[in-house]
């Protein structure tokens, strides 16, 4: 008889620059791929893991979800020369493992816990809620080369309240194919839960996007889109008329990947809950890839 597996879950960070994207892709080093490889020396056998959210090349993750499943024998076995509990000996290793795969770009990624969640959990499907941040500097005076690699450099200053108003517009549960990039058998039908642009005390405009999951490329293009507005290119309407008319043309600009930062990903509180949760997104997503 087989014994049963137990599923972990990992909270991860990481550097998107060094990275090709979260997903693995043959001769590429990827945030995936690099973790997997990390298991791979600690298990010694492959180990798939399920992201909650796969991000582009170029973009960041403070907490990215991931759970992958042990047998008994090898989740017990972590611990067996150690007095702490497996998921502390996973994580320290993983420290280790993952400096000898990611070699000098050592720190591009970091699991910063890890659990046996709830019965019924799945990072990718059991999630609520994916929350992204996007800084964009619209000033010459807040061009800090310091924070370039998470900030654009925007030419042209921006109306907080005019992209404000032109999210408004959008949140709710939509068609946003006019601000993806399609994919074969897959819904671009999502829940925009909030949109919204704000001034930080250093004179620095982030963006807060959050929805129940995004389709490829939805938050840049979203941000790009809402640039347009910001700069008075367009009308505070635009955005919602182009959602509407499912259009995608030469005006479907994507903002730089490089200040995208994944920054949390919301799950239920219950056991119940979040089996709920995973068979309702399942059923939801997978009968597509059959059409």
């Amino acid at each position: 008889m087989t014994s049963p597996l137990v599923r972990v879950r990992l909270d991860v960070a990481y550097d998107g620059a060094p990275f090709s994207g979260w997903a693995v892709q043959p001769g590429r080093r990827t945030a995936q791929g690099a973790l997997e490889d990390a298991l791979e020396l600690i298990i010694r056998r492959p180990v798939r893991v399920v992201v909650a959210g796969r991000t582009d090349a170029g973009v960041h993750a403070r907490g990215q979800v991931v759970h992958l499943d042990l047998t008994q024998r090898e989740w017990e076995g972590l611990a067996r020369r150690s007095s702490d509990e497996p998921q502390d000996v996973l994580v320290r290793r993983l420290h280790g493992a993952l400096s000898r795969v990611l070699g000098e770009e050592t720190g591009a990624l970091v699991v910063r816990g890890a659990v046996v969640p709830p019965v019924g959990f799945d990072a990718r499907f059991s999630a609520l809620w994916r929350r992204y941040s996007y800084r964009i500097a619209d000033r010459p005076e807040n061009w800090d080369p310091v924070l370039r690699g998470i900030t654009l450099w925007h030419r042209a200053s921006v109306d907080v309240d005019r992209m404000n108003a032109a999210g408004d517009q959008l949140l709710g549960l939509q068609d946003f194919l006019a601000f993806c990039k399609p994919r074969e058998g897959s819904t671009t039908v999502r829940t925009l839960q909030e949109f919204g642009f704000e001034r930080a005390h250093d004179g620095v405009v982030v963006a807060r996007v959050r929805a129940d999951a995004f389709c490829h490329n939805m938050v840049r293009a979203l941000v790009g889109s809402a640039l347009r507005v910001g700069e008075g290119l367009e009308s505070v309407e635009w955005l919602h008329e182009r959602m509407l008319a499912r259009v995608r043309d030469a005006k479907t600009r994507l903002a730089p990947p490089h200040p995208l930062v994944l920054e949390e990903v919301g799950y239920p509180e219950s056991a119940a809950e979040m089996a709920e949760r995973a068979e309702l997104t399942r059923a939801l997503r997978e009968p597509l890839a059959g059409r």
